[in-house]
């Protein structure tokens, strides 16, 4: 029996990894840039005062991702913020393998053309090593998050990490997975 592979990793295996190998003149197929995995994270600044809005952070999460999520504690006190030292101030989940590949796809197909006013995401939100980071402003975007069940429209961020050396390796991956990159 076949094992079932996702449809943007199938694509990345037949036609973007051998198109990237050609594209950038490596010799190894080692040497192309791949997806190591994706953190999706969201911070809960208000979670101080109400710890209703960490708990349905961290259910939306779940429901987004489809993976246990990890609660993130503050590591310094801050005052002004009224932080101290240990505080639960947000969630993180850290996606590989199968997850990886479904979440991205639904991320280019699914979530982003539902953002108002879509034009792109920006293409020089790179980190130097090819690192791709991403802030998304309504986790609404998502279908599976029901409207009528959140108790307040709040934003999270992707962070997709790759195996490329530098930012040109990176772009051009991510471009041929079908990243709506802005012109």
């Amino acid at each position: 029996m076949e094992k079932f592979v996702p449809n943007l990793k199938r694509k990345y295996l037949e036609e973007v990894a051998p198109a990237l190998q050609k594209d950038l003149g490596f010799k190894s197929a080692m040497q192309i840039p791949a997806l190591e995995k994706i953190v999706v994270s969201v911070g809960v600044g208000e979670a101080i005062t109400n710890k209703k809005l960490l708990d349905s952070a961290v259910k939306e999460l779940e429901q987004i991702t489809g993976q246990h999520v990890v609660r993130t504690k503050a590591r310094k006190s801050i005052a002004n913020f009224k932080v101290r030292e240990g505080y639960e101030i947000g969630a993180m989940v850290t996606l590989r393998g199968d997850n990886m590949w479904y979440f991205l796809e639904r991320l280019i197909s699914i979530a982003l053309p539902r953002v108002k006013d879509f034009r792109g995401v920006k293409p020089n939100a790179f980190d130097g090593r090819g690192n791709y980071s991403l802030g998304i402003t309504e986790q609404i975007i998502f279908p599976e998050i029901d409207f009528d069940k959140i108790e307040r429209v709040s934003g999270l961020n992707v962070a997709i990490v790759t195996t490329a050396r530098t930012d040109e390796e990176g772009y051009a991956l991510l471009e041929k997975l079908g990243m709506p990159f802005a012109k």
